[in-house]
């Protein structure tokens, strides 16, 4: 018998146990002023990380907004399969998220970004028009390697360029931001 999947959860838990929790609790603060100052959060990301990101967009505007007198706004720019798909055919890939925004943000909103390789050109350009803006800008990457991690205003680091593991602690983190306002 292969001990594959007990050496692969230990892996995990090792790298769990790196990540730094300290600018996780500064993104939810920066989420709780948004909320409360009626700001957009916004998050984007390719295959794996879009549905990350697409998941925590449930997750705030559903489980940390029902039933809540102060509730957040949060759009998923990886889900508008038309809109990615149009800007994809009629410019270029690398515009996808960053014409949205161009639409949408303003300064003092939120935009963020997953990228387990650290340099999508869709994500970087995203988030350098997001700074150019005046918004926060959260990256979820690799600490190893990228530029992401270098561009984002509050990167969230993993410790790890396993994909499987990048991922593992991108839904991690992403659920720590929402479940502090779920649980509060």
């Amino acid at each position: 018998m292969s001990d594959f999947a007990k050496n692969y959860l230990n892996e995990l838990a090792g790298v769990i146990q790196e990540i730094d929790p300290e600018p996780l609790e500064r993104v939810i603060e920066c989420m709780r002023e948004a909320r409360d100052n009626q700001r957009t959060i916004f998050s984007c990301g390719n295959g794996g990380s879009a549905s990350i990101a697409s998941e925590m967009v449930v997750d705030i505007n559903k489980g940390a907004s029902y039933g809540k007198e102060k509730r957040f706004r949060m759009i998923g720019l990886s889900d508008s399969i038309a809109t990615i798909t149009a800007y994809a055919n009629d410019v270029d890939y690398e515009s996808v998220f960053v014409e949205q925004l161009k639409n949408w943000v303003q300064a003092d909103d939120i935009l963020i970004a997953i990228s387990g390789s650290g340099n999508s050109p869709n994500i970087l350009r995203a988030v350098e028009y997001a700074n150019s803006v005046g918004c926060t800008t959260v990256g979820c990457t690799t600490s190893k390697s990228g530029q992401l991690r270098e561009i984002a205003k509050l990167p969230l680091l993993v410790p790890s360029g396993h994909m499987g593991h990048l991922e593992d602690c991108f839904y991690m983190m992403t659920h720590v931001l929402c479940y502090a306002f779920i649980d509060e």
